[in-house]
């Protein structure tokens, strides 16, 4: 594949419901995909399949984005094909949710590693590659004020993304940071909880349906063209 005129998105952890809808509306915009993925690489490809159909370009990496040798891969990989990135969304995370007193150290910094220490990671590695350009942090409202106390480790690592945007767009004023927040979307994984504890967490939350992944992927969308101040988190409520 040759380097390209037209700008480049990479979209972590792509494979996910929100992931492909984001991945899918920059295609649909001209956007160059990067899709990356960790475990899935059957969405992925499918994914992949989907934007060539629709003439756009894609690049499929897996890497896992907690290992510093495989984030730095990655971006040699974008660079090398494409010789640009314009836009990094960072939307792979995980929830490994349970009682305090069941939850060990280890599953806790697991959570942390991939949903912080790996968006930290990518922002990184992208800020050597993008004079200028936008990075979009998908958080949570857990990371604000709906947390429960099942998903300490996950409601902390969000929070600990939103403080990244703000603590980075002083760092560097030639870049974009933003935060994207909503509160329960419309996923595989939230559909496979207890339908009954989804009820009790919306009711408690006051949120009265399920955000359609689709919307998360408009407001990222949205931002590329968006005059809102850098460092601003977008919270999404429904």
């Amino acid at each position: 594949m040759s380097k390209t005129n037209r700008k480049v998105v990479l979209v972590t952890g792509a494979s996910s419901d929100i992931g492909q809808e984001i991945a899918t509306l920059f295609a649909k915009n001209n956007y160059d995909v990067v899709i990356h993925y960790y475990k899935n690489i059957n969405k992925a490809l499918e994914l992949q399949k989907n934007i060539h159909k629709s003439g756009g370009k894609s690049l499929v990496i897996q890497a896992d984005i907690s290992n510093t040798k495989d984030v730095i891969d990655m971006f040699y990989q974008i660079n090398d094909t494409f010789g640009r990135i314009d836009v990094v969304v960072n939307n792979a995370g995980i929830a490994l949710d349970n009682d305090i007193y069941d939850k060990t150290k280890e599953e806790f910094m697991r959570v942390l590693e991939v949903n912080l220490i790996g968006t930290f990671l990518v922002i990184k590695e992208a800020t050597k590659y993008m004079k200028k350009g936008i990075i979009i942090n998908i958080s949570s409202t857990d990371g604000i004020d709906t947390y429960n106390p099942f998903s300490i480790d996950y409601s902390v690592s969000k929070a600990g993304i939103n403080l990244l945007t703000k603590i980075l767009t002083d760092r560097f004023p030639n870049l974009n940071f933003y935060t994207i927040a909503p509160n329960w979307v419309r996923t595989e994984s939230v559909l496979g909880m207890s339908p009954i504890f989804l009820q009790e967490e919306l009711k408690r939350i006051g949120q009265k349906k399920l955000i359609e992944p689709i919307k998360v992927a408009k407001e990222v969308y949205e931002l590329t063209t968006s005059k809102i101040p850098s460092g601003s988190i977008i919270r999404i409520d429904e």
